[in-house]
């Protein structure tokens, strides 16, 4: 294929979780450092582009993960776009071992972003010429389909949005609503079960000082779980979200 970025990490100790494997949180956060770098590669860095009042903002996406990189191990994050429109794009990921087995794949929705206005805005013209695109896609999964939002759950957590959970944009990071979703799961899930895949949307923000209520309830499937994130007093609905577990062989 063309027009692809690639970028290789080595696994850092703060990265792991208890079993000595990256966690989710840091798969996400990998995939988002790769495409800060794809950015800065065509000379917009995300800070040059906050100078000039623009960012990008996630909509949409999907994370599958059929092992996650060990300690020390390294890994690439290949990264491209699929496809462009007048505003948004779609990028896709593969995750690599050293050997360029796959382990993972990950794809976003994302939007071209007036920080100041708090609205889309086209992407630059630069960005098309010079990223280029690939129609080549990660995997097959429709990103755009709506998940509902549950009213009932069966866990439940209450956050407080501080100012660390806020991004160069000044929403709320990304990655924080995996995090306010992953302290909902079922102690046992977490014990003995990975996070295979997680699908997720991103509807209305979380401003700063809001108490966020994250609801989990299982899904039809067997370990799968359905996810609801909201301001409490006005539930006002930030994400939604499906998760998809596996047993953790031993």
């Amino acid at each position: 294929m063309e027009n692809y970025f690639d970028k290789e990490f080595d696994l850092r100790y703060f990265e792991m979780n208890k079993s000595g494997e990256a966690s989710p949180i840091t798969m996400l956060t990998l995939l988002q450092e790769t495409a800060a770098d794809h950015c800065d590669s065509v000379g917009h860095s995300l800070f040059s582009l906050m100078s000039e009042g623009l960012g990008w903002v996630l909509l949409s996406g999907v994370m599958q993960m059929d092992r996650y990189p060990k300690y020390k191990e390294k890994i690439i994050i290949r990264t491209w776009i699929s496809k462009y429109y007048a505003i948004r794009g779609f990028r896709e990921n593969i995750i690599y071992d050293e050997n360029y087995n796959i382990i993972g794949r990950a794809k976003g929705l994302w939007v071209f972003y007036d920080i100041e206005k708090r609205r889309p805005t086209k992407i630059h013209k630069d960005f098309k010429e010079r990223w280029s695109s690939s129609e080549e896609v990660c995997l097959e999964h429709d990103i755009t389909n709506k998940i509902e939002a549950i009213d009932s759950a069966e866990s439940m957590k209450e956050f407080k949005v501080n100012m660390y959970d806020m991004d160069t944009n000044k929403h709320v990071n990304n990655i924080r609503y995996l995090q306010w979703l992953m302290e909902s799961i079922p102690e046992d899930i977490i014990d003995n079960y990975y996070l295979y895949s997680i699908d997720g949307r991103f509807i209305s923000e979380a401003q700063y000082g809001d108490v966020i209520v994250s609801l989990t309830k299982k899904d039809s499937e067997e370990n799968s779980f359905v996810h609801t994130i909201h301001v409490k007093g006005d539930n006002k609905v930030c994400a939604t979200g499906k998760t998809v577990w596996r047993k953790i062989e031993k």
